[in-house]
């Protein structure tokens, strides 16, 4: 640093004046590597939190675009995002960009599976998670436990959430406590429950507290317990669960069974939550040429595209083609519908 430049902790003052942080927390926060997986409403508060905070290299992994109801509660988007049809991985990284221009943001739009998932997290310090559905979370304990990454879970429905911290070896995994996810339609989702964006700030918030405990080394102060708060009814709890490392009998963490990350556990076709909408999970070894198809297709309606997304509506039905071959069918919650309509439309 010469006399003329300006000290790179300048920025972080406030946050290096914290006696437990300091100077040393500082700088492994700006040399630490962080994936997080999902950028909506959890993902975008978390991204911001450590985009600020200073961490060195973010990455940002989500495979949907922005709609205008997502502005309600996900914090780094805007109507203009929802105008420029852009994925929210990328619109997010433009906007951090902007926040901190010292730190990397690599946003990568795809859907997170068992054929990605190693190298989309081998080489991160942590792994957040900012999804919306229990098989990408399985498969992200799946990914960490095996690779002996910590990771942070976190999930909002209504005014009620709940987080906890997996550190592998020394606390128990996701599926120690919730072995399986409940059958769909058995539990609220944001469309049938609802979901309010303070809540989602107060979990996010809780996440990125530990995300900075971790990446910094202070794993005395780690919560060792599942978290729930609901700020409507104002009640917190605390379920202690530290007693079940080593205690239940764990397909993962004890019999090192690994079965969504080997592909066995999980449907790669899914609907989404509160959204009317299924997403079609087919991979392409080259990515589609949108030009191409955009002249196929302009028959049936009006087509839109640029380089991350082509969109199209016909039948009462709406499409949303990524490069990969990947595809968001609005308009139906009936996945064999949705995929006679991607053979019929995008090709099989």
């Amino acid at each position: 640093m010469t006399a003329s430049s300006p000290d790179p902790l300048d920025r972080y003052s406030r946050q290096v004046r914290f006696p437990a942080l300091g100077e040393a927390g500082q700088r492994a926060l700006m040399k630490s590597r962080v994936t997080l997986c999902g950028c909506g409403a959890l993902g975008t508060v978390l991204a911001n939190h450590l985009a600020r905070a200073g961490v060195g290299h973010l990455r940002i992994i989500d495979r949907d675009f922005i709609e205008t109801h997502n502005l309600q509660r996900q914090i780094l988007f805007d109507e203009q995002d929802v105008a420029d049809n852009l994925p929210k991985a990328e619109a997010a990284a433009r906007k951090l960009r902007l926040i901190n221009s010292a730190i990397t943001i690599e946003p990568v739009v795809t859907d997170l599976d068992h054929t990605n998932v190693n190298d989309l997290v081998g080489d991160a310090d942590l792994i957040l998670d900012g999804t919306d559905n229990f098989e990408t979370r399985y498969l992200i304990n799946d990914a960490a436990v095996k690779l002996n990454k910590p990771w942070i879970y976190g999930g909002v429905i209504g005014s009620e959430g709940q987080t906890m911290t997996i550190i592998p070896g020394k606390t128990p995994c996701l599926r120690c406590v919730i072995e399986t996810a409940p059958p769909p339609g058995m539990t609220p989702t944001c469309e049938t429950a609802g979901v309010l964006g303070p809540a989602v700030a107060v979990i996010a918030s809780f996440e990125a507290v530990e995300a900075i405990k971790v990446l910094t080394g202070a794993f005395d102060s780690l919560n060792r317990d599942i978290i729930m708060v609901d700020l409507w009814d104002w009640t917190f709890r605390q379920l202690k669960i530290a007693n079940l490392l080593g205690k239940v009998d764990c397909p993962c963490c004890k019999h090192r069974k690994f079965e969504w990350l080997e592909g066995t556990m999980g449907s790669h076709t899914t609907t989404l939550c509160g959204r009317n909408a299924v997403q079609i999970a087919s991979r392409r070894p080259e990515p589609l040429n949108f030009v191409e198809m955009a002249d196929r297709l302009k028959a049936v309606g009006d087509v839109r595209h640029n380089a991350f997304m082509l969109r199209f509506g016909t039948e009462g039905y709406e499409f949303t083609v990524f490069p990969d071959g990947r595809a968001i069918i609005k308009g139906t919650n009936d996945i064999s519908k949705a995929k006679t309509l991607y053979a019929q439309f995008v090709g099989s």
